[in-house]
């Protein structure tokens, strides 16, 4: 930023309420936050060359976390391509079905999720089994996305998704710290979602016998054996363990190793490739995947020039100010930062990365450390990132064949979800540890 230049924050917040307003009316993600940004900019008092300096520098940022989300784009093109995710998701519904539909469920979405395939991937992964289990046992197309969605949520928190790697980077952590530290919150967010399911089982539309029949005639597919379809996050997750495992058994070799999840996920991707006897896929997994990360990409530039020029300003002082002078703890400004973003644009990372490149300095300044800041950032960020302006919403809607009511009445299950989790680490990392 420019010698001397002070951002008013009043600038910042016009420009942050001119990109909600863009994306809600449509106009694409990454413009909406460009464009906030450079007005913003303006309204703060910058000028031409300052605005530039302020958009260079936000954007340079997040540079970090887009290399490693199209590292991760390796990994999750093999998983989601291969069928290697659909055969997790058929071998645990398989094993946990009929009385516990909505367990084998959630779990098969967390599980999904949490090896690495994008949430709403997940879900249009999951929901074809769904159906069927709803037609089976005369369920609600209500109740299964409550359990898919709620499950994909408590994934999506511990997995190396760009999520999880915002909320890593913001912190200046390494994205397995992120991950298990999402882990107990994760937990209680299945055993919600599993209690919740059960509850409205019988509420709502039911499958009818067209899209029963529907598909019956689409379940034909060569899914690889279950033994091969593991290897991938196997793999990843065992590397990505051994820093963590090292530190808590004390071993220095180990903890000092932290090979970043740059390094592990394509590693594992390749390996796991091979394993499958599919290397002459390879080049069109990763094609696959880079296309697949392409639009978080563009916006995460985006987020990070709007996040430029929030950091450039007073407000997130002008929000500590507010915090304190309320009487709430300063440890909430976390959950509340990443609940806020995520509403805003209706994207679990987006709203992660708007909450840390925005206000990390700021919530660690109220003395939060750095680990519980980012769990709760990130747990806050599934409380209401699930709004209609967003593709996950409309995504898991085409997915269930629902219509536009019985998908906003999933809305307020999957929020409890997303609160209960964000409640357990708040509670966890604010209170206890």
């Amino acid at each position: 930023m420019a010698a001397g230049l002070e951002i008013s924050w009043i600038g910042a917040l016009c420009g942050l309420a001119l990109a909600i307003i863009l994306i809600l009316f449509k106009l694409s993600p990454t413009y909406s936050l460009i464009l906030g940004a450079i007005v913003g900019a303006f309204i703060g008092g910058a000028n031409f060359s300052e605005t530039i300096t302020i958009l260079v520098s936000g954007t340079q940022s997040v540079q970090g976390t887009v290399i490693r989300i199209i590292a991760a784009g390796v990994f999750a093109g093999v998983m989601m391509e291969s069928g290697a995710a659909e055969t997790i998701a058929k071998f645990i519904v398989d094993k946990l079905g009929g009385t516990k539909a909505m367990l084998s469920l959630a779990l098969a979405t967390m599980i999904i999720t949490a090896v690495g395939v994008f949430i709403p991937v997940a879900v249009l992964i999951v929901a074809p089994i769904a159906l069927s289990v709803a037609k089976k046992m005369g369920y609600s197309k209500i109740a299964v996305l409550v359990a898919l969605s709620g499950g994909g949520k408590a994934g999506n928190i511990i997995s190396p998704n760009p999520n999880t790697i915002a909320a890593a980077g913001g912190f200046e952590l390494h994205v397995n710290q992120v991950m298990i530290g999402g882990l107990i919150p994760a937990i209680f967010g299945v055993i919600v979602t599993v209690f919740l399911a059960s509850l409205i089982k019988y509420k709502g539309t039911k499958v009818t016998d067209q899209e029963a029949e529907e598909l019956e005639n689409a379940n034909v597919s060569n899914l690889p054996a279950l033994s091969k379809a593991l290897i991938t996050p196997i793999i990843a997750i065992v590397l990505l363990m051994i820093s963590p495992i090292g530190a808590l058994l004390g071993i220095d070799v180990l903890t000092k190793l932290n090979i970043d999840s740059l390094f592990i996920l394509p590693f594992a991707a390749v390996v796991g490739t091979l394993a499958l006897g599919k290397k002459e896929k390879l080049l069109d997994y990763c094609t696959a995947g880079l296309n697949r990360m392409t639009p978080t990409i563009l916006i995460i530039i985006g987020a990070g020039a709007i996040g430029g020029l929030i950091t450039a300003s007073d407000l997130p002082s002008q929000v500590v100010a507010l915090v304190e002078s309320s009487g709430i703890s300063g440890t909430f400004l976390a959950p509340i930062a990443g609940t806020l973003m995520a509403a805003a644009t209706a994207s679990t990372s987006t709203g992660v990365i708007l909450a840390t490149g925005s206000f990390s300095e700021a919530i660690l300044n109220t003395g939060v450390a750095p680990i519980a800041a980012a769990v709760m950032t990130h747990t806050g960020a599934t409380v209401i990132d699930h709004l209609p302006h967003g593709t996950y919403f409309h995504v898991t809607r085409n997915a269930m064949n629902m219509s536009m009511a019985d998908r906003m009445k999933v809305a307020g299950y999957e929020s409890i979800v997303g609160l209960t989790m964000t409640i357990v680490a708040i509670i966890l990392y604010g209170f206890i540890l």
